[in-house]
């Protein structure tokens, strides 16, 4: 039985996170831009970081598991 929670997590964190996508933080022209599509250096570490912080406290501090099979 292999577990599926590091890979799911991570994609979906990774698709809601993506910069620009639903949100950018910082945004181009403002402190918070909602689905412009459009990101910066900026942007994509303080995603960055956001995603690892999430990332780590779901699999490591909550130690989230999901089994299939």
């Amino acid at each position: 039985m292999a577990d599926w929670a590091p890979v799911l997590v991570g994609v979906v964190l990774f698709v809601i996170l993506s910069p620009g996508l639903l949100f950018s933080i910082p945004g181009t022209n403002r402190g918070v831009d909602f689905g412009n599509f459009k990101t910066n250096g900026k942007a994509i570490a303080v995603h960055t970081l956001i995603f690892f912080a999430i990332y780590s406290i779901l699999i490591l501090a909550v130690n989230l598991h999901i089994y299939a099979g």
